[in-house]
């Protein structure tokens, strides 16, 4: 059988295929809310056959959204207005799963539409926090740092955004520790200068994660997997990096987390990425290995081949698409077909999943 196309079991349940959802933000919410939109956009591709379907972060608070018009789930309104999509999902016999986030400095941001940088306090924005007063850059609002009640403030919000990913009927979560927002924040010596237990060293800065990831590992079920996304390198000297994050990956195993979802960058805008196919990969080869710890390979992943190459090879156990699969929703049927793997259509779709029927006379 394919690997692709191999069913993957953590704790007690078992994703169909290795092939999972990334999540991707709409900036289509308001007040924190799904919508149509919602709906028919995480439920076409379920439709489409990936295994595991994860929405986009889901903030805990609402000065947590990175822009005014980001989901979030710090209300049980938000868990029920996500539950009809949450069922579509599981109809077309996906896994339904939902990253819990805070943008903390990089919060309160234009949509990429809207324009860039902060959104002012005038127009719908508000002052965003962070470990230390350190703004992303000039064009955006200089944090306020969180003082250690609001830090267990948050801890609190991502284990109630937690019960209410439960009560929605999410049956995987995943942690935003990436991209440049809190979490990552406060693992990476470049926007983390407290001199508290909450910074200055690899424990000081690892201890929110640590006590994020138990929070959350405490409420949620114990026969349901936990994922945390990171940032495997800043790509800026002295920031983090992949040292860090094997040592970090060791550090979750110990705590419950059954997955780590291996991206980078973003914390930064003097950033220097290497780009190139699967170039994130090599991150989740090491954390797999050193850490012995499943891992999700992210980032300019296209092509079936490239994507069962990279599980065969075992570098990682879990292939997440996103870009790829704004382009192509049913990337995963036509994977399948290029692979020779059999996997079921939806019943609706099913008289084209062989392809091109001939016209013939008469018809």
């Amino acid at each position: 059988m394919s690997h692709l196309f191999r069913p993957l079991t953590l704790r007690g349940l078992t994703l169909p295929n290795r092939i999972a959802v990334s999540p991707m933000c709409q900036y289509s919410s308001l007040e924190g809310l799904p919508n149509d939109w919602h709906l028919v956009h995480l439920g076409g591709l379920a439709q489409g056959g990936a295994g595991l379907v994860l929405t986009e972060a889901a903030a805990v608070l609402p000065e947590g959204r990175i822009s005014p018009d980001d989901l979030g789930l710090w209300s049980d309104v938000q868990a029920e207005a996500l539950a009809p999509s949450v069922r579509f999902i599981k109809g077309q016999g996906a896994v339904p799963g939902i990253q819990l986030a805070h943008a903390g400095r990089k919060a309160s941001a234009f949509s990429p539409w809207k324009g860039s940088g902060s959104v002012p306090a005038g127009a719908g924005g508000w002052t965003p926090v962070a470990p230390s007063a350190l703004p992303f850059d000039s064009t955006w609002t200089v944090p306020m740092e969180l003082d250690e009640s609001g830090i267990k403030a948050v801890i609190r919000a991502f284990a109630y955004a937690t019960r209410r990913a439960l009560a929605a009927g999410f049956e995987v979560v995943e942690l935003h520790a990436a991209h440049g927002y809190l979490l990552h924040q406060f693992l990476s010596p470049l926007t983390n200068h407290r001199t508290d237990g909450y910074g200055g060293s690899f424990e000081g800065r690892t201890r929110l994660v640590r006590e994020v990831t138990t929070a959350v590992r405490a409420v949620w079920p114990g026969n349901l997997p936990l994922f945390v996304r990171i940032s495997a390198t800043d790509w800026v000297e002295g920031g983090w990096d992949p040292d860090q994050s094997v040592e970090l990956a060791k550090i979750l195993k110990g705590l419950g987390v059954d997955l780590v979802d291996c991206s980078s960058g973003g914390l930064s805008p003097h950033q220097k990425i290497l780009l190139g196919p699967g170039y994130q990969v090599p991150f989740a080869d090491r954390i797999r290995t050193e850490a012995g710890l499943p891992t999700g390979a992210v980032g300019l992943i296209t092509e079936p081949e490239q994507a069962e190459q990279i599980l065969a090879e075992g570098s990682a156990d879990l292939v997440l698409l996103a870009r790829e699969l704004l382009r192509d929703p049913r990337w995963p049927l036509r994977a399948a077909q290029a692979l020779g793997a059999e996997v079921p259509w939806p019943a609706q779709y099913a008289r084209a999943a062989k392809g091109p029927v001939p016209l013939r006379q008469g018809l």
